[in-house]
């Protein structure tokens, strides 16, 4: 979690005029007091360079965990609202399956309850294909469950199909990049994650714009096609289209018939 400056002001400004000023210059140079105030002053100006890297757009700078396509997902952890009930959940309950992480920026707001129902209430298409989907934001598990316990007239959840995990820690949101310093909230990343565990795609909107569900699910489809014939899927791609053989050969029967 980004630490808090001003209360880490406050606390070392009062142990140096509680301690290091009561003290003669020869105690004060020939005793442990220096030594701490010098620690104080390190462990602050640390404080002041994370938060600083968090403000100007380096959310990531506590960890070397970017996520990247092809490598393995950083891992993702902590209390979710499950069935109405709070659960921990992690990368690794998922092992061999697809999974869909979508971070979302608040709750109780307006795009956030259109995106979560939508993919919520078309679950079960996921699951069909071995694909489980992953809510999360930075509110607690706490919130997460009262917004689901507030009817979706009015602008509640109600009975969710997927898990809503919480991140107060800011651990997943540092981790997979889309934390947003400014406000402590996420922009829309969304995250596919393969049956390996490896990151195959990466969306990230901006805060006004929702997702859609049925690109989302075309992409795991897409993907998985690819896993199991090794032919690759062009533009616009849907279950039952003509795939390509990625060599030079036998695309131009592809390309011939396209065109």
């Amino acid at each position: 979690m980004v630490p808090n400056l001003s209360h880490h002001l406050r606390v070392s400004s009062r142990f140096v005029k509680n301690h290091a000023f009561r003290y003669p210059s020869s105690l004060r140079f020939n005793s442990p007091y220096l030594y701490c105030c010098f620690s104080v002053l390190l462990k602050l100006i640390t404080i002041c360079i994370i938060n600083m890297s968090l403000v100007n757009g380096c959310p990531s700078v506590p960890t070397n965990q970017h996520p990247q396509i092809g490598k393995p997902a950083p891992v993702f952890k902590g209390t979710a609202v499950v069935n109405g009930a709070f659960k921990e959940i992690s990368l690794s309950d998922y092992a061999g399956k697809y999974v869909v992480l979508f971070f979302y920026p608040l709750d109780f707001t307006f795009v956030c309850p259109t995106e979560i129902v939508a993919f919520s209430d078309r679950v079960k298409e996921f699951q069909d294909i071995g694909c489980e989907v992953i809510a999360c934001s930075t509110d607690s598990h706490f919130t997460h469950l009262a917004w689901v316990n507030t009817p979706r007239k009015q602008g509640g959840l109600g009975e969710m199909n997927i898990p809503l995990l919480a991140d107060k820690n800011l651990s997943n949101s540092l981790s997979y990049g889309v934390y947003r310093a400014d406000d402590g909230i996420t922009f829309r990343g969304l995250f596919i994650i393969d049956d390996k565990g490896v990151l195959r795609q990466i969306t990230v909107n901006d805060l006004p714009v929702g997702r859609s569900v049925d690109e989302t699910l075309r992409l795991v489809k897409a993907f998985q096609y690819t896993d199991r014939h090794g032919e690759v899927c062009p533009a616009n791609w849907k279950p039952g289209d003509k795939t390509i053989v990625p060599d030079v050969k036998s695309s131009k029967e592809y390309f011939s018939k396209a065109h």
